[in-house]
């Protein structure tokens, strides 16, 4: 049988336990002041008394102060315990985190030698404080036909004139070797054909020869309308997650993670070398 145990304590007060009679998932909070000092030795109390009964606590939560550094003491405190009482269900209670964890947070609370069973995702990912706005502009690319450009002073600025299309190009174990954008009335790139390319930044233009080429736009709406139904929310989310398991490591670690490379058609660049020399008209 499992209960929870859940207090209420606060630094002025002794804590109080209230054991709930129905066996429950939920897991018992750990006040705010020190959990060592005054909320575990507690809990350690009751759920050593419920044992005797039948009852195992289903965990415990921690929301604030150092995450990590506390888990791996209860962890201690809870082998020590079990041990000493001879009661093995003890040393693996869940331990449970929650406290606005953000990337970083999460990426330090799953490190090896962490004692976290459970973590609580809250408002700082769901709601990406790094970037809370997505501002999005229409630029134009094209006239009756004609291709056209922005041309300013900044390159980050300066759009990619025509109408294109995109694709991106894998390898043989199916990881994505880069993106390539192109005209849209150029033949599409073909696997196992070498493709000469320029990566956004370069001087130089490169060779690549991909395994596979997969295409990256889809018309979904024209003139106001949608031209296909809408994909289920599974199925669009099952293939956001396929497409990042895709990408290196070293494009997807938080810390200086390295750019994916976009590169440009031969006759794209070209196009844009062109209108870039004529300048404004």
């Amino acid at each position: 049988m499992a209960a929870a145990i859940c207090w209420r304590d606060s630094c002025a007060e002794s804590p109080w336990w209230e054991p709930w009679h129905i066996p429950s998932s939920l897991p018992s909070q750990a006040p705010r002041c020190p959990p060592t000092r005054s909320g575990l030795p507690n809990f350690l109390a009751v759920a050593l008394a419920l044992g005797e009964l039948g009852y195992h606590a289903v965990g415990v939560r921690l929301d604030s102060g150092d995450l990590l550094r506390q888990a791996q003491e209860i962890r201690g405190l809870f082998r020590t315990t079990a041990a000493q009482f001879q009661v093995p269900w003890l040393e693996s209670v869940p331990i449970a985190v929650s406290n606005n964890i953000d990337e970083g947070e999460l990426a330090r609370l799953v490190q090896e030698g962490s004692e976290v069973n459970v973590i609580g995702i809250g408002a700082s990912v769901v709601t990406c404080p790094r970037q809370p706005s997505l501002g999005c502009v229409y630029k134009l690319v094209s006239v009756r036909g004609q291709p056209r450009m922005k041309l300013t002073e900044d390159p980050e600025k300066q759009t990619l004139p025509g109408s294109k299309a995109a694709f991106r190009l894998l390898g043989s174990d199916g990881s994505p070797l880069l993106d390539v954008l192109q005209l849209a009335e150029e033949p599409p790139p073909q696997a196992g054909q070498e493709l000469r390319v320029w990566p956004r930044g370069a001087r130089e233009p490169c060779i690549v020869t991909p395994a596979h080429v997969e295409p990256l736009l889809r018309l979904w709406v024209q003139q106001g309308q949608l031209c296909e139904p809408l994909p289920p929310l599974a199925e669009a989310r099952a293939l956001a997650q396929l497409s990042l398991s895709r990408l290196s490591p070293v494009h997807r670690r938080l810390e200086q993670p390295e750019l994916y490379q976009v590169a440009l058609s031969e006759k794209l660049q070209a196009l844009v070398e062109r209108l870039r020399a004529r300048g404004p008209q």
